[in-house]
């Protein structure tokens, strides 16, 4: 019997003066045209850490050291179509300039103040942002 799979996703939360980092999704299929946070799925055989690490480089051109990277927030998450386990991390430091990495998936790539949010978060994301600034470790979302 094969046993019950759930994606596995990394999701940076990348704070500078007061700002956090966001990304508007663009030409994936999926939440395009909506703000999200750096994120991307584990592709296996790699761990947590490694896949923020990849995905930081992959979509906003940075590097950032194993020992840099802190998990903040679990989110055990259901949706209508699969289950998810993602994983927030933020970082204190990095290497590199912020910039779009992948013109064909994203189009803005800019800091914002928490007060000054855009509206069309993915939702989910807003809460896993929201979860860590009141130093909860873990939650569960969609299961309403």
């Amino acid at each position: 019997m094969e046993r019950f799979k759930l994606v596995v996703a990394v999701h940076l939360i990348l704070i500078e003066e007061g700002k956090i980092l966001l990304q508007r999704r663009y030409n994936t299929g999926y939440e395009d045209g909506n703000y999200s946070v750096v994120a991307g799925h584990i592709d296996g055989n790699e761990s947590v850490i490694k896949a923020m690490q990849r995905e930081a480089l992959e979509e906003a051109g940075i590097t950032i050291k194993e020992e840099d990277l802190q998990i903040v927030h679990v989110m055990h998450r259901k949706a209508p179509t699969r289950e998810s386990i993602d994983y927030f991390l933020t970082c204190k430091k990095y290497d590199g300039e912020i910039r779009i990495m992948e013109k064909d998936k994203c189009d803005e790539l800019k800091f914002f103040k928490f007060n000054e949010l855009p509206i069309n978060i993915i939702p989910y994301v807003k809460k896993g942002i929201e979860y860590h600034l009141k130093s909860e470790s873990f939650s569960i979302y969609g299961w309403e």
